[in-house]
């Protein structure tokens, strides 16, 4: 077995891992990935004893500086704060590991146990409200532009009990803040005395769902289970949102005034999209910085001066314009490849040219750009999937006929 590999002490704080590559252990057979780190048992044992046996014993001495990692793809640090439980650094968030939600594996419950046929309903529920025997409980969530809010609110008697909101974390969800609601109104029904029937109406059935299932990745989902398992009297049903229901409106409202006004609540953890949207957020923004200061690739970066993570769909033909790195005499002579930087026309022989003015490829031109504006024409080129076609069909001819633009 290959020795595992070691880190490579540069600093007294800053360590960096060699080029080498980290096994993976599956179905018996190792199988190599540059730098790999998955949420998989194996890679996740492997890196365990990775961390622990090279970073100083920080996990066994928390009060030690921890040591930084450099030069570490993405895909290394979202693993390190998630599975690994290994703070971020500052710089890209202060969120620490136990801030964020895990799943949760298993069965909440033993099989056996399940919830009773009529404590879960998908059919609307408003016929329920008119009943003077029930207590009618609305919950809600909602996410806008001031934050996240959670809400509920008990009906009795034609009387509003009691009510109950909060403000969620902006990064949470406004699943979290349904499941939330849904919570912490089956603590205050479990409250209530037995013989007092609860109905709660959800105009959410992902949450409804979730609650219901015992095999629930979600723990605030699996709570609300084991409340609804071990008190059969507080059920669960659908109501249609928005139809003029007074419970529901009432519960909305209040959930979206929570937004603003509401009392914080931090119980509710962050999924990990919120990490790899921090992680993504950072990558791009030192892309962004090293694409603009870098001294290379000026043409492509004057017409795409902003880095994405979605293609471009660019083909051979559209990188070789754009850049001006091509079979151009004019582009060739830098290099002492050509004579000449001249076309066989008479002109200076460059991308723009063949596009706008050379008389060999008249069928296909375009509207010559004022000498201050190329960069602003190419921008809008190259956005256009009409004039890309034309410079497609160019660099096709110019490849297929290259004698005939050859300088005499």
């Amino acid at each position: 077995m290959n020795a595992v590999p070691s880190l490579v002490e540069t600093h007294s704080d800053i360590f960096f891992l060699p080029s080498t590559c980290l096994p993976l252990y599956s179905a018996n057979r190792r199988v190599f990935f540059p730098y790999a780190f998955t949420e998989h048992l194996e890679s996740i044992i492997y890196s365990v004893f990775y961390i622990k046996s090279i970073l100083l014993n920080f996990l066994d001495n928390p009060n030690k500086d921890q040591p930084q990692l450099v030069r570490i793809p993405g895909v290394l640090l979202y693993t390190s704060i998630y599975p690994l439980r290994i703070p971020l650094p500052p710089i890209i968030t202060v969120t620490q590991p136990q801030d964020l939600e895990m799943k949760a594996t298993g069965w909440s419950t033993h099989p056996s146990k399940h919830l009773k046929p009529n404590q879960i309903s998908f059919e609307d529920g408003e016929a329920y409200i008119a009943r003077k025997d029930i207590i009618n409980i609305f919950t809600d969530g909602s996410k806008i532009d001031h934050g996240v809010g959670a809400a509920f609110c008990a009906l009795t008697n034609d009387i509003w009990a009691y009510q109950w909101s909060a403000k969620l974390n902006d990064n949470n969800t406004v699943f979290q803040a349904e499941l939330t609601a849904l919570h912490e109104e089956e603590i205050y029904a479990s409250h209530l005395p037995n013989h007092n029937t609860s109905k709660i109406h959800v105009d959410n059935r992902a949450s409804i769902m979730a609650s219901s299932n015992s095999k629930s990745t979600n723990e605030t989902a699996r709570k609300i289970f084991e409340i609804l398992l071990t008190h059969p009297i507080i059920k669960v049903s659908w109501v249609k949102a928005h139809a003029g229901n007074i419970g529901n409106e009432r519960a909305d409202q209040l959930a979206k005034d929570a937004t603003q006004h509401g009392q914080p609540y931090s119980h509710t953890k962050f999924l990990k999209p919120h990490i790899k949207g921090l992680l993504r957020k950072s990558m791009l923004e030192e892309w962004q910085i090293s694409w603009k200061n870098g001294d290379t690739s000026r043409k492509i970066y004057n017409t795409m001066p902003s880095v994405s993570l979605r293609p471009t769909n660019w083909i051979r033909e559209d990188v070789i314009f754009f850049s001006q790195h091509g079979s151009f005499p004019a582009y060739l002579k830098r290099f002492h490849l050509s004579d000449s930087d001249y076309c066989s026309c008479g002109g200076i022989d460059t991308a723009i040219h063949y596009a706008t003015e050379c008389i060999l490829t008249l069928s296909w031109h375009m509207r010559k750009p004022v000498p201050n504006f190329e960069q602003e024409w190419l921008k809008r080129v190259a956005n256009n999937l009409v004039p890309r076609h034309k410079i497609r069909r160019i660099l096709k001819f110019i490849s297929e006929n290259r004698d005939l633009f050859r300088p005499l």
